[in-house]
């Protein structure tokens, strides 16, 4: 499950990495109670990105404004989910912005760091400068460095990016998490940084050890519908047990030149939601993966359905595939993620 971004920021204090003075808003009458000074930004909270797309994010001057924003965000659906908290921020004036995180690579089971000289909501321009490094020993303060070296920084600005990964892995660490993501990571113009934007991944089976992601799962409250984690203009549809891995899936993907048209973490889809997104992904895509570990649900899904042109790769243990008849769709059956990437880009080589 995904962590609301004032969520995510208040782990982020935990460990250090810097960010803005801010404030939730519960209603737009808490505006008048702002202990911040304007201007400000609103933030609607919710769990998809690109939310500044769609007046999801508003910078405001006064009070009376602020309360106007706040009314017209409350009740604006952002790609599908309607927030029920907003994050008041001071505004923050940025040079530079980077992207960084830290994610579990459920293929080789080892942490990995990933970091871009651009962050923001380009996602194109955050994939083509994405380097990452793989903690393949005990972690230790020269992984983050690479990262940094590899992302081009150097002087007090390598020092100080290092610093935050290191702070990101330990959070990580500490709270059995899947992913920590900062972006943008925002540079002054005097050379401070800030997390301006953040996400965190909560494991589901780790959730029993920590009761502090118990109360912070418990306090987010968002209407939504389903969404897509990501999307793209490809042939290539993802539809993929843990966020985490999904995200690790589009990384691998874009790298080898093969950009996708949907990715659906399935953690957090029904069964019916299941049907409805492999319905409406079939007429847009060519190849299909399937990748679950312990849900035997998008198989079931996948079932339901007549078989059609898309070519259809599932990575999947023996034992939920025994129990469902996909016989009919020809699948390209698997038996790890590195497999599957190597499918999916064999049968695509001629797109």
């Amino acid at each position: 499950m995904d962590l609301l971004e004032y969520q995510a920021k208040d782990l982020f204090q935990e460990v250090g990495i810097p960010t803005l003075p801010s404030q939730r808003i519960d209603r737009p009458t808490d505006i008048k109670f702002l202990k911040i000074p304007y201007p400000v930004v609103l933030k609607s909270q919710v769990s998809v990105g690109h939310r500044g797309k769609v007046g999801g994010v508003r910078f405001v001057e006064n009070t009376i404004d602020g309360i106007a924003a706040a009314q017209t965000m409350f009740n604006l659906p952002i790609f599908g989910e309607v927030p029920q908290v907003l994050l008041a921020e001071a505004k923050y004036d940025v040079s530079r912005e980077f992207y960084l995180a830290v994610l579990i690579d459920y293929r080789s089971r080892r942490p990995v760091l990933l970091g871009s000289e651009r962050g923001g909501m380009d996602l194109v321009a955050v994939m083509d400068s994405l380097q990452q490094v793989m903690i393949d020993d005990t972690f230790s303060p020269f992984y983050a460095r690479k990262l940094a070296i590899l992302m081009g920084l150097s002087g007090e600005l390598l020092v100080q990016v290092s610093g935050i990964i290191e702070a990101m892995y330990r959070l990580m660490v500490a709270h059995d998490l899947d992913l920590v993501e900062i972006n943008p990571l925002g540079v002054s113009n005097d050379g401070k940084l800030m997390a301006l934007d953040g996400k965190v991944t909560v494991n589901d089976r780790a959730i029993i050890r920590h009761p502090k992601l118990q109360e912070l799962m418990r306090q987010t409250t968002v209407r939504s519908l389903p969404k897509a984690l990501a999307t793209g203009s490809g042939r290539i549809g993802l539809l993929i047990e843990g966020r985490g891995l999904a995200v690790a899936s589009v990384v691998e993907l874009q790298r080898a030149g093969r950009p996708i048209f949907q990715c659906w973490a399935v953690d957090r889809l029904t069964s019916a939601e299941m049907i409805e997104v492999l319905h409406g992904m079939a007429k847009h895509i060519d190849i299909l993966l399937v990748k679950c570990h312990s849900m035997s649900t998008p198989l079931a899904a996948l079932a339901t359905l007549e078989p059609w042109s898309t070519e259809v790769v599932i990575d999947a243990p023996p034992n939920l595939l025994e129990s469902i008849d996909l016989e009919r769709f020809a699948p390209v059956v698997v038996s790890n993620l590195e497999a599957a990437i190597a499918a999916l880009v064999q049968a695509t080589s001629s797109f």
